[in-house]
């Protein structure tokens, strides 16, 4: 019995791939209504030093967690002065999430913080202060446990405890004294003097 052969269809071509996002289009595209188009947005200017304006901008107002994740990822790695700069103001944010995402980004750029962290552990508001020690028991700089130190001195008690945590993570020697002090400083507060005594026993200073 001879073969049949069976008809041969004509293939569908596939549809042309997209142009690429231009610099401009992925600025517009941020405020896409649509999370994926968002995310493809940020994987365009993230190439570019160009793009680090437009990504803060977006940061604090972005709702999506895989967006705001790959914007977070994207100011780490456009490190800049430009992105402390953006960073700093979320410190008073009263969201903890866009908080700490901004202690996270801020604790990747030692450099560029560092020349900030004198006035905002000075800063009027206390829990900016707090924030700021909290940063600090993260923050890769040599000079972090000599501003931890900074912050255990100052009036307001949640800040120095926020520095003895800190400075328990650190173990510098330098801080076995102030310690012993700071326990003089606030006798009738019994959280701050079992918090520094866990301290002086990470540090061997007891």
């Amino acid at each position: 019995m001879p073969l049949v052969k069976a008809p041969v269809r004509n293939a569908i071509a596939a549809p042309p791939a997209p142009p690429p996002l231009s610099f401009d289009d992925a600025v517009a595209q941020l405020d896409s209504a649509i999370g994926s188009e968002r995310r493809a947005a940020v994987h365009v200017l993230e190439t570019r030093p160009a793009g680090i304006a437009a990504l803060c901008t977006r940061f604090p107002v972005e709702n999506a967690p895989s967006v705001r994740e790959a914007i977070l990822a994207a100011l780490i790695r456009l490190r800049s002065p430009e992105v402390v700069a953006a960073m700093l103001p979320l410190l008073r944010s009263e969201q903890p999430l866009l908080r700490n995402s901004a202690l996270e980004v801020l604790a990747a750029m030692p450099n560029d913080v560092a020349p900030h962290v004198d006035a905002l552990l000075h800063d009027a508001n206390s829990d900016v202060r707090i924030f700021t020690a909290n940063l600090l028991s993260v923050l890769p700089h040599p000079r972090a446990c000599e501003w931890l130190l900074v912050a255990l001195a100052d009036a307001h008690q949640n800040v120095a405890a926020a520095a003895i945590d800190g400075l328990a993570e650190i173990g510098d020697p330098s801080a076995v004294q102030p310690l012993h002090d700071l326990c003089a400083r606030f006798p009738d507060n019994e959280f701050i003097a079992f918090a520094a005594r866990i301290a002086l026993d990470r540090i061997g200073g007891c």
